[in-house]
């Protein structure tokens, strides 16, 4: 765990694997193709040429040579034909493959292109979809980092429809928290100042005597509401950091330390992995000394998904990544 959408040259990423979007013959071609066996030198031709091709939907595991990983694994993905021709099976197997050959050689990291999307032709979108199902539910089986690299911008789509209409809701937020409304902001003043409570009086609460008092008077923390949450929840903690897209070590951190501060992205992971319903979600947010800004896409993005109790971390993150904004968990 976890998966990371990134935009980076893949022949660049110095992790224990990446995956070659290869043909059959696995002697090489064009696109990511061509410039991993550019990057790694003429000695990865002449393993490949050992190998005896590789069929659609599997894969080969060879050296990395000149390469920062170690290894390279060569995955077949399926030409485009319509769709009715099993594209989605054969592609889905050779992320499948790619996977478990990467286990079986030690792999922790691993890097994959979005493979068929370019000259085989398969739609960028659903090549994505089918990419963020099969590595997210290896995932939750498996400890293993994997980055989901796309190097173009224009590759990258989360539907049109989908687009629209997150688009339309931080458009709608946005006008919420930036429109000038100085008239309103006197009038509420004024209503305040009205009806203002008198000063303290013996009723009012009283206040610490000493700062030993004060800190007596603590709230219960980030920590403790999540790990309570989860109890509550009947999950694992492998369950819940595992939907959260959180590495195991952190979640470790967060267990072992009452006082943990998570980041903003970390915390609202863990909401998401607990399916919290919007007030729920706000409290978790803010034990952990952060709320929900309209002043921000990125919460605004969270937000959409968790008021319509879409879950899929996974998903937000698409759509998050699309608003070039940071990504949940990891």
């Amino acid at each position: 765990m976890p998966l990371h959408i990134v935009r980076n040259d893949i022949t660049t990423m110095k992790v224990d694997a990446i995956v070659n979007a290869a043909n059959e013959s696995l002697l090489g071609g064009g696109g990511v193709d061509g410039a991993i066996h550019r990057a790694a030198g003429p000695e990865l031709l002449a393993e490949c040429r050992g190998l005896g091709g590789c069929k659609t939907g599997q894969a080969k595991i060879t050296r990395g040579y000149r390469l920062p990983a170690k290894y390279v694994i060569h995955a077949v993905g399926p030409v485009w034909q319509g769709g009715g021709h099993g594209e989605r099976e054969l592609l889905a197997g050779a992320y499948r493959a790619s996977l478990e050959l990467a286990l079986a050689n030690g792999c922790q990291a691993v890097a994959f292109p979005l493979i068929s999307a370019g000259a085989y032709g398969y739609p960028k979108d659903r090549a994505l979809k089918t990419a963020v199902d099969v590595i997210g539910d290896f995932l939750l089986a498996h400890d293993m980092t994997v980055y989901l690299v796309i190097f173009d911008r224009a590759a990258f789509s989360i539907g049109e429809k989908l687009f629209a209409d997150i688009a339309a809701y931080i458009d709608d937020r946005y006008v919420e928290e930036h429109t000038d409304r100085r008239e309103e902001q006197y009038r509420r003043a004024m209503a305040f100042a009205a009806e203002a409570p008198p000063l303290c009086t013996s009723a009012c609460p009283s206040v610490p005597g000493s700062l030993d008092e004060a800190l007596g008077r603590l709230d219960e923390s980030f920590s403790q509401m999540l790990l309570r949450k989860i109890d509550e929840k009947g999950m694992t903690d492998a369950q819940c950091y595992k939907k959260a897209n959180i590495d195991r070590k952190l979640f470790s951190k967060i267990r072992s330390d009452t006082h943990y501060r998570p980041s903003k992205p970390t915390a609202m992971a863990f909401a998401v992995a607990l399916e919290l319903p919007l007030d729920e979600a706000r409290e978790l947010l803010e034990k952990a000394g952060f709320a929900f800004s309209h002043a921000s896409k990125f919460d605004i993005i969270v937000e959409y998904f968790i008021a319509r109790r879409n879950y899929d971390i996974f998903a937000i993150n698409e759509a998050l990544f699309a608003f070039d904004q940071s990504l949940l968990g990891g």
